[in-house]
This record gives structure tokens, C-alpha cells and sequence, in this order.
């Protein structure tokens, strides 16, 4: 399974429009090689370099039950059911870092079922009921500065 995106490469610097205090506007996001057992797919945003200025890994966006056909996540868009970001509030909430350039991550999920959650779901209950029901993953990483 492969993530990707025609706004930015794997390592790269990520378009200001994605910004917190931008537009806000989530990235498009190309996906491909989904198994053909996937059921649904998850996507988790966030920040581990967010540890030294905030105490832990910020997240920035949970969306699951995205369709496995899905094939495009377009700006703006949301194929699926969004959870609790850290800021703390329900869908994408773009890179806003403090201190100095971070990394964050756009991990993408394939599991073997749907999820039953509620959309006050965070990324921790997110993580623990996805264990086990993983047939794929894929990451994609892109770098934002102040």
C-alpha cells in the first residue's frame, strides 16, 4: 500500500496553505496498492517532534472508515469519520509548529473491518481498536517550519 501526495514528497517541506493559521486545509493525499481484504482505512496525522514544546505527540487529525476504493483524499475532504485532534477539536487541524522545523506524519491503515467509534475517539482508543485488524500501512512524511 502506498501514500502520497502531488503537493509534496516523502521528507519534504508540506505548502503553507496547510497551515493551522493558513487555510487549514488538509493536503491531498493519493492512495494505491490497497489489499483487496481491506475493509476500511485509517488515517492518522501528527507530530512526534510536538514531545519537546508540548509534552507529547500532537495530533493533528484521526479519520477512519474511509471507503478502501478510496483512491484520493482531496483538499478539504473527509472520506471517512473524524476523531478528537489535540487542539481540541473534531477533523484536520493543519502543522502550526512553535519552536522550529518538525516532521509530521500522514500514517495510513488497512484493516479487515469497519470501526464502531464514536467521533469523541482519540488517537489512543483509535490505536488500540485497530490492534490486530491491520492487513496493511503506509507512511508519508512531510516537514513545516514557524
Amino acid at each position: 500500500m502506498k501514500l502520497t501526495s502531488p503537493e509534496f514528497d516523502s521528507g519534504e517541506h508540506m505548502p503553507e496553505k496547510i497551515r493551522y493559521t493558513n487555510q487549514n486545509v488538509n493536503p491531498v493525499l493519493e492512495i494505491s496498492d490497497v489489499p483487496s481484504e481491506a475493509e476500511s482505512l485509517v488515517l492518522i496525522l501528527d507530530d512526534p517532534d510536538a514531545v519537546e514544546p508540548a509534552g507529547k505527540v500532537w495530533d493533528h487529525w484521526l479519520l477512519w472508515n474511509i471507503p478502501p476504493e478510496t483512491s484520493t483524499i482531496g483538499e478539504g475532504e473527509a472520506p471517512g469519520i473524524e476523531g478528537e485532534t489535540d487542539f481540541p477539536e473534531r477533523g484536520y487541524g493543519g502543522p502550526n509548529p512553535p519552536d522550529s522545523t518538525h516532521t509530521y506524519r500522514f500514517r495510513l491503515f488497512a484493516l479487515d473491518n469497519l470501526l464502531e467509534l464514536s467521533e469523541e475517539t482519540r488517537k489512543e482508543e483509535l490505536l488500540e481498536e485497530i490492534d490486530g485488524d491491520v492487513v496493511a500501512e503506509a507512511e508519508l512524511e512531510g516537514k513545516f517550519s514557524p
